[in-house]
């Protein structure tokens, strides 16, 4: 299951009415901006026209036995969400979306999240809010689980309209809103690389700039030295990207990776794990190098392949904090959460994750970025973590990120450093992210300690 729900402030201006099921099922992926996969989503009404509020989306548990508490958690975060931003919530409509292994049970898919449904709607009746609709979207049909009326909703079902035939996407497309796809191929763009021969190249490319990487980094001159290098070499791959011929959608991705090395990508990986680095990256925000910046976090992000899963928080979070920039919420969400699937204790990606949740305005934070460019003195240590807490506390929203728990021994949150050579791995703990490697010998110890040191903790 995904811990990090996401959520969205209120819709647009432009009134639509929608009538019945099916056209609450067609309005789904115009309100997230894509089409949900394998997910809960909860969304908040107001007045008595329903007008749509805040939304929230989570992975659904696989295990029966966490749906209760996932009911009972996710109707509070959007009911107390909604007070926040606008009020009390009149009704909620909720949407199960999950497809059959075969693509021919979607009926088997409907009764098996029926107790889903029937959880969640107890846990906001426990609040006092209604559960207007729910509705279950399985292999491209939709069922109710409100409506008792077979002539209305069949056991069968009822098929779903075909894209771009109803009102809510003539309404969508007049007003400049896209669909992004499915969650799943959104989430595809940003993973790590799958075939054995690129993965097993990006992990040796990996492990010998690593080796190359660690005495410099445990030497504070040579650090900033590392810095001012990483972020050159990230620049001509941006000039790069930019220059190459555009590629349709389907294949851009595909480009991108081979205009990039292996060694090229390992270097900024391992670069951007110091977070005054990352932090200087985070500038290239805005314009033309907005998109080439974007593509090339996320050209990083598919190269952390195993056992450097982890690293992929970095980058994952400046393709977040890029995509949130330039507008492009739904992007930003998914990238921010995919980071915090690889590292949750990553501070900058919980707060930039919460603030877009809450619909604040990036443009603070921009403003801070903009300022050190021109200053040519880089970002300090915590100001863009600052910069989004003093944003939140201007508009009323706290903004609590989760304490660290300390290490064995009193020490606190140590930053990443490439695996010094020699050191075997070992097997991943269930449910880890990356496997557990050994320390031994005193370099690996001091290795461990890489980004202690000042106020380059990583975060």
């Amino acid at each position: 299951m995904n811990k990090h729900h996401e959520s969205t402030g209120p819709a647009g201006e432009q009134q639509i009415t929608l009538r019945g099921p099916a056209e609450l099922a067609d309005a789904l992926p115009y309100l997230m901006g894509f089409y949900p996969n394998d997910s809960v989503v909860m969304v908040a009404l107001h007045g008595g026209q329903g007008r749509f509020g805040g939304r929230l989306r989570l992975g659904i548990p696989q295990a029966p036995g966490e749906w209760g508490p996932v009911a009972d958690q996710l109707a509070e975060c959007l009911v107390s969400g909604s007070e926040r931003r606008e009020g009390r919530p009149d009704a909620i409509v909720l949407f199960l979306c999950q497809d059959s292994p075969d693509g021919a049970g979607g009926r088997q898919t409907m009764e098996r999240l029926r107790p889903f449904a029937q959880r969640l709607r107890t846990a906001c009746g426990a609040l006092d809010v209604p559960v207007l609709e729910a509705l279950c979207i399985s292999d491209g049909r939709y069922w109710s689980y409100c409506c008792p009326d077979p002539r209305c909703c069949p056991d069968q079902g009822n098929p779903l309209a075909m894209p771009g035939t109803t009102v809510m996407a003539a309404a969508a497309t007049y007003a400049g809103v896209h669909v992004r796809g499915t969650l799943r191929d959104m989430e595809a763009r940003l993973q790590p690389l799958r075939t054995p021969a690129a993965v097993r190249a990006q992990e040796k490319a990996l492990d010998r700039v690593g080796t190359a990487l660690l005495p410099r980094l445990l030497d504070e001159r040579a650090r900033r030295d590392v810095a001012g290098e990483t972020l050159r070499l990230a620049r001509r791959l941006m000039d790069r990207i930019e220059e190459a011929q555009p590629a349709p959608p389907a294949l851009s991705d595909a480009g991108d990776d081979q205009l990039i090395g292996s060694e090229e990508a390992a270097a900024v990986i391992l670069g951007l794990q110091d977070r005054e680095t990352r932090d200087r990256a985070a500038a290239w925000m805005e314009g033309p190098e907005a998109q080439a910046a974007l593509r090339l976090w996320r050209t990083l992000a598919r190269r952390c392949v195993a056992p450097y899963g982890e690293h992929a928080a970095a980058p994952l979070t400046l393709a977040g904090w890029v995509s949130w920039s330039t507008g492009d919420e739904p992007g930003a969400r998914v990238a921010l959460a995919l980071a915090l699937r690889a590292d949750p204790d990553y501070t900058f990606a919980q707060l930039l994750h919460r603030a877009c949740n809450e619909g604040l305005d990036p443009e603070a934070l921009r403003r801070c970025l903009r300022e050190a460019t021109e200053e040519d003195t880089g970002v300090g240590a915590e100001a863009p973590e600052a910069v989004v807490e003093t944003v939140a506390d201007r508009g009323a929203v706290p903004l609590h990120v989760r304490k660290v728990r300390p290490l064995p021994g009193g020490g606190g949150r140590r930053g990443r450093a490439p695996r010094p050579p020699g050191t075997d791995r070992g097997k991943a703990s269930p449910g880890s992210t990356c496997p557990r490697t050994p320390v031994t010998g005193r370099r690996t110890r001091d290795a461990r300690r890489y980004g202690r040191r000042g106020s380059r903790t990583r975060r």
